[in-house]
């Protein structure tokens, strides 16, 4: 079975195709040049030489050369430097990218790769083995609408038998990468082992195949829809909403999370496993009313009580400001000293320079910080607050403390005062006053 290419496109369509030069691209080559008989339409085609292999020279010439031959335009590049880690990863990133831009720069309509239903198979296997989405359990589909453009896949429906005798019967060219012969790679180790019992179980395996994920899909459809209903409920300005969150079905929660994880990551969504987001959900769903999970590129999700939201991982830098008339703060708020005030708030604090050592001065928090609180017998452990004052875990570092001469806390603006503060008919000389900045959202309890 063969999809006819007729059907969907149309004159004066642009269609941009992968080609490596081997017998499934070429394969497509031909049919793409077949159409065009029958359809003006504007073929480029677009190659990679990912300078691995001492023969990647003379497929890219071949490449080149066929399209000469066939008057299609060439878009062909060179890949020589890697990141560290893994090379398939990489490589196929940078594919991705290339052919992105190929894309662009002609405006294309369509483009096209020669992926086959055996193909489909080994994703599908892969993706089974290593953990997937739901939709990634489809594999691939054959028509897949992008923003600018179509993805289309047109040899689906034919198994590398296919091609070949195809390819046989129309005398077409091609190169051989002997790098598919070797077991190195999980999808060769398919290919060359599981495949053909599949295939001698049933001929048509692959067929199959294509009906699982044609159904995976009609299924993905209708559960994106109550997917994205729910999303507007329980995700809000890139938080998500606890309460509403653990209402939703099972799997609806898991779609959900999905969809916020590729929100951050996009195309670094490869690097979110299972493990990261078991991880997420069991945090999410569980009685604990704050917690912290590392996530990839050095990102970390963040329980708070009601809400939890990625943030990137910031090392706080130590600091302390000698407090002056007017002192801005890391977090962006201000501490202002004035020459009265009649608030009472914990936004406000009146000292005695005789009862303490100046200068004053204000720092971020240090271990084991405790506060003489004002009506209060002892000392009250700055964490304890922060916790009853269900302050944001990666607000604490930046939360302002002011200190005296002696580093003694006399203050947490906003929050707590000490023995220190004075009434307004007591005796006092220094008055400061935190100023929340209308920029900021931070939480501050009166």
């Amino acid at each position: 079975m063969q999809i006819d290419l007729v059907k969907i496109l149309h004159p004066n369509d642009i269609v941009v195709f992968a080609c490596s030069g081997g017998p499934d691209s070429m394969c497509l080559f031909h049919q793409l040049l077949e159409i065009r008989k029958k359809i003006k339409i504007t073929l480029i085609c677009a190659h990679v030489n990912h300078k691995k292999r001492i023969e990647s020279d003379l497929e890219y010439q071949f490449v080149k050369n066929s399209c000469h031959q066939n008057h299609i335009i060439f878009e062909g590049t060179e890949f020589n430097h890697y990141q560290k880690g893994n090379f398939e990863a990489n490589a196929h990133q940078m594919r991705r990218d290339f052919f992105e831009s190929i894309i662009q720069k002609y405006q294309a309509n369509y483009f096209m790769t020669a992926h086959h239903g055996d193909d489909l198979i080994e994703t599908i296997l892969m993706r089974l083995t290593r953990g997937s989405t739901f939709l990634g359990y489809a594999g691939f589909q054959f028509f897949e609408k992008r923003e600018n453009y179509t993805l289309v896949r047109p040899l689906i429906t034919m198994t590398k038998e296919n091609i070949l005798n195809y390819n046989q019967k129309n005398h077409i060219t091609y190169v051989i990468d002997k790098t598919n012969e070797e077991d190195e790679y999980l999808r060769n180790r398919f290919r060359h082992h599981l495949l053909p019992i599949l295939k001698k179980e049933n001929k048509k395996i692959h067929l199959k195949f294509l009906k699982y994920q044609e159904k995976i899909c009609q299924i993905n459809e209708f559960l994106v829809k109550i997917m994205t209903n729910a999303l507007t409920e329980c995700v809000v300005n890139d938080n998500v909403l606890i309460d509403e969150f653990k209402g939703l079905d099972p799997l609806i929660q898991e779609m959900v999370l999905e969809n916020y994880l590729y929100q951050i990551y996009q195309n670094d969504i490869v690097l979110i496993k299972e493990i990261h987001k078991q991880n997420i959900i069991d945090l999410l769903t569980s009685s604990k009313t704050t917690g912290r999970i590392s996530l990839p590129k050095k990102k970390i999700g963040i329980k708070t009580y009601q809400t939890f939201h990625i943030t990137s991982q910031l090392e706080d830098e130590f600091y302390q400001i000698t407090l002056k008339d007017k002192t801005e703060l890391p977090n962006g708020h201000y501490l202002k000293k004035v020459e009265s005030s009649y608030e009472k708030s914990n936004s406000v604090i009146r000292l005695d320079s005789d009862e303490i050592k100046l200068p004053l001065s204000v720092r971020m928090r240090k271990n084991g910080d405790k506060i003489a609180s004002k009506n209060v017998l002892g000392h009250q452990k700055i964490k304890d607050i922060f916790i009853d004052s269900k302050i944001p875990q990666e607000q604490r570092n930046q939360w302002p403390i002011v200190v005296d001469g002696n580093d003694q806390i006399l203050w947490i603006p906003g929050l707590k005062k000490s023995k220190f503060d004075k009434e307004i008919d007591e005796k006092y000389d220094i008055i400061y006053k935190y100023e929340i900045s209308k920029e900021k959202n931070y939480v501050t309890k009166k």
